[in-house]
């Protein structure tokens, strides 16, 4: 079980994380940082680091724009996090938890973005009339409803949620579980296959095939592929550099040879 104050900053978290994806932008929106930040709360800094690093693929190359809602699975892995730890279940069991809870935000989402246009209506008539401390009040009022959207949500999992999780894990047939297994396997692949869509993989395709060599064939750790991708980078930034700049060196050579013939007049009519 968790202690009061445990849950009192959980659900602090859960407020500020979505204020940070709107406007702060200081890092706290991602499952990552927050999925660490839960396990130094919850006491267990390696579980937390596991499940907010798996969630951060599942959102990698996802971004909300045009005000359209989705996923937070930033709230997921606090859930996550926390109902692993406290019933002792692994990563699988986290992410069959944090994905229902990351869909289910969508729907909070939306009503949020709803509430909202309360306050924004009232900054509109507020510039209208030039009343500039009304629109600070109204601005800083609308932090209110997307930070209850995921607050609310988040303490009610914490404070009344164990009983039910418990029900949950002791009445899951194995078959299920065995399920939630897989598709928690899959479910990063999602994340690194949307990515893979928006990065021009077929101009880069041999680095994919030395990464995928170096971790499947090598069984080299994640961190080990990363310094080798920098590694290659970090060439291929060189060479393209220079050819640049060889290019330039002879566009900028031809010039002056063309500016010579033209004031010796050894130019053709």
């Amino acid at each position: 079980m968790l202690a009061t104050w445990q849950i009192i900053i959980l659900i602090l978290l859960s407020f500020f994380s979505i204020l940070d994806s709107i406007s702060l932008n200081i890092g706290m929106q991602y499952p990552v940082i927050v999925g660490t930040i839960v396990g130094i709360i919850v006491g267990d800094i390696q579980l937390g680091l596991m499940i907010g690093a798996t969630l951060q693929l599942m959102v990698l190359g996802v971004g909300t724009y045009g005000g359209a809602s989705i996923p937070d699975f930033t709230s997921g892995a606090i859930v996550g996090t926390v109902f692993a730890h406290t019933t002792g279940n692994g990563l699988e069991f986290a992410l069959a938890l944090a994905v229902p809870v990351g869909i289910l935000m969508v729907q909070l989402d939306v009503l949020a973005r709803f509430t909202n246009t309360l306050f924004l209506h009232r900054t509109d008539k507020s510039i209208e009339q030039a009343d500039s401390k009304k629109v600070a009040k109204n601005i800083v009022l609308g932090i209110i409803p997307w930070g209850l959207s995921r607050a609310i949500p988040i303490a009610i999992m914490l404070i009344f949620g164990q009983n039910v999780v418990d029900i949950i894990v002791n009445k899951m047939p194995d078959w299920l579980m065995g399920g939630l297994e897989v598709a928690g396997g899959l479910l990063p692949v999602v994340g690194i296959a949307v990515l893979l869509k928006y990065l021009p993989t077929t101009s880069y395709f041999p680095y994919l095939l030395v990464g995928f060599f170096f971790a499947s064939y090598l069984e080299t750790p994640m961190l080990g592929v990363a310094i080798i991708g920098l590694a290659l980078a970090i060439i291929h930034f060189k060479q393209a550099n220079q050819k640049v700049m060889q290019k330039n060196a002879g566009s900028q050579l031809n010039g002056n040879i063309s500016e010579g013939e033209y004031e010796d007049g050894e130019y053709e009519e």
